[in-house]
């Protein structure tokens, strides 16, 4: 069987090493398809199909969001997941749990291994067995600590040659990246000097996919999380994968063909497992990440959270809609991974294009008055840029640009029933489903702004804010709880299933979703203003015949009872069924 696989494999290496000093590339596909096992494996027929549906969501945490003294961080998680998301959420993201020295797990010392203060592979594993786990693979850079990195500093293997080196000398000016410090780390080596090159941190060092013997540890990896129950694989800031010295070294086609490649392999190896690219980029670059619908199952719409908070903040949706019509359905196969919070901030690259330097110089404004914090990159001129906001969601959404009001919970509950009514699967982070708020204190013990949305909570004090019908974090958590299970059982709200944008005025956003099967049809209308909006349901051509009424309020609609005054931030989910 794998004589069949090999020529595809063959394929995505010899475009990935073209040019390169790598000239046994079918030694090299042998060894790939061998370490995935799947020598015995036939070719899958068909690469086109939805492993998800509208029940399906991800639950976005850290595997230490929720402690309790008397047990592993694991084990809360898994008790937390069947206590209060079970029914409602069947996936969990748990941001990397492996051994790490810095950038709360990104900055990883062993692939391997599941971080003993977090637990053994075993909770993993029992988390796995009840819900569907993604789980990163931390592809462009590993910790300056690791053993790799010692080995390298070394000469000796497994690390010779694992990292991507430079000369100061080389002309860098193009490369594109997300941080302001030095690109280069000056390290000396058994070798003698050499810089060293890191896209994020000096902590962070880069690895040389130009030599395949990375890609043979990588692919042995997903081998491992696969047998552990990984079935979805976050592709952590693989645009910058792939350098060439005079290029931007952003999105270049050999990471391209890298993601094609990994696709073939973990999609052979299990059929139902699925990439999702994490990459904070322009919008239109992101979705090249889609391919042919060959590389990644999904995307995240990094869009989405600048320009939905900017339309709530400033009682204007024509920014979100124009994005909303531009963007491509998802093919079969395909499908956009929704969000709004997630660990890290707000994007503001994902909005060049799409809000003007004024507009997100306001929100930026805006942002800072409700507590958030600014991280910075460098421009492509070498001028200082805002990169991301950092801040709770649900601070963020306390107010308009002209200052907090009483609506905040109204305006979070909105930006949530948008969301979740959208096209794609939507990934809702802990610390909104719970109603988190800016954590200033571990923002200033960790010295970093991320920090800010990165509570950890305690179980106890968790358990009893959720009992508490007064507490905002009660409200909160059944009111999104609610969405959700509304969401589960509507076909109209299937991640692939037909949207098309409404034009409703710029306080009124709307779209209308159909069941792929064409029987149900939702009109979802949200008020993004903080004044009362009238709806004329005539103007969303309701068929007479059929009864309609909001899922969410449960009111039924009829010829005599076609105006509807919108509360500000009230959403309807009006359907046929």
């Amino acid at each position: 069987m794998a004589a069949l696989l090999n020529p595809q494999i063959e394929h995505h290496l010899e475009t990935i090493y073209k040019g390169t000093e790598v000239s046994d590339i079918t030694t090299l596909a042998s060894d790939l398809i061998r370490l995935m096992r799947l020598d015995d494996v036939a070719p899958i027929k068909n690469r086109y199909i939805n492993h998800w549906d509208q029940k399906d969501s991800v639950l976005i945490c850290y595997g230490d969001s929720v402690l309790d003294s008397q047990q592993k961080p694991l084990a809360t998680l898994k008790s937390f997941l069947d206590t209060y998301s079970k029914g409602v959420i069947d996936g969990v993201h748990i941001l990397p749990f492996y051994p790490f020295t810095s950038d709360d797990g990104f900055s990883v010392l062993d692939y391997s291994s599941v971080n003993p203060s977090l637990g053994e592979w075993e909770d993993i594993v029992a988390i796995a067995n009840d819900y569907s786990l993604m789980a990163d693979l931390v592809i462009n850079h590993c910790s300056a600590r690791s053993m790799w990195f010692e080995n390298f500093i070394k000469d000796r293997d497994p690390g010779r040659n694992f990292f991507y080196t430079a000369s100061p000398e080389d002309d860098l000016s193009d490369v594109v990246r997300p941080r302001t410090n030095a690109l280069l780390r000056e390290v000396e080596t058994a070798k003698g000097t050499q810089h060293v090159w890191c896209t994020f941190s000096h902590d962070q060092v880069d690895l040389n996919f130009k030599n395949p013997q990375v890609l043979r540890e990588f692919v042995n990896i997903i081998r491992q999380y696969l047998d552990y129950g990984v079935r979805i694989f976050r592709l952590d800031a693989v645009a910058f994968l792939w350098k060439e010295v005079g290029t931007s070294c952003l999105n270049l086609e050999q990471t391209h063909e890298m993601v094609r490649l990994l696709r073939s392999l973990i999609e052979q190896a299990c059929p139902d497992a699925v990439i999702i690219t994490e990459t904070n980029i322009p919008n239109r670059q992101n979705l090249a990440y889609f391919g042919n619908a060959n590389e990644a199952h999904c995307i995240y719409n990094f869009s989405l959270p600048p320009l939905l908070v900017n339309s709530l903040v400033t009682g204007n949706c024509d920014y979100l809609k124009q994005w909303m019509m531009s963007m491509p359905p998802a093919r079969n196969g395909t499908a956009y991974f929704n969000f709004i919070a997630s660990h890290d901030g707000i994007g503001l690259r994902p909005a060049e294009g799409l809000l003007d330097d004024q507009e997100i110089d306001n929100l930026v404004t805006t942002m800072q008055q409700f507590g958030g914090l600014i991280s910075w990159r460098t421009g492509e001129n070498g001028d200082r840029k805002p990169y991301e906001i950092n801040i709770s969601l649900f601070d963020a959404l306390q107010g308009t640009n002209q200052g907090k009001d009483q609506y905040g919970l109204q305006r979070f509950i909105c930006a949530h029933a948008i969301m979740l009514a959208l096209e794609g699967i939507p990934g809702i982070y802990i610390h909104s489903l719970l109603g988190t708020r800016n954590d200033y204190q571990r923002a200033e013990n960790s010295g970093h702004n991320r920090a800010i949305n990165r509570h950890q909570w305690d179980y106890d004090s968790l358990k009893s804010e959720l009992a508490d019908s007064s507490s905002h974090h009660h409200q909160v958590y059944y009111h999104l709880k609610s969405l959700l299970k509304i969401r589960c059982s509507q076909t109209a709200f299937h991640p692939n299933a037909t949207q098309f944008t409404l034009h409703l005025g710029s306080q009124l956003f709307g779209f209308w979703r159909q069941s792929m099967d064409r029987e149900q049809s939702i009109f979802c209308v949200s008020n993004v203003s903080d004044q009362t909006q009238l709806l004329d349901l005539s103007d969303l051509n309701l068929i007479d015949t059929e009864n309609w009424h909001d899922l969410i309020s449960g009111n039924q609609f009829n010829e005599a009872n076609h105006l509807i005054n919108l509360a500000p931030y009230q959403t309807v989910w009006i359907t046929n069924q």
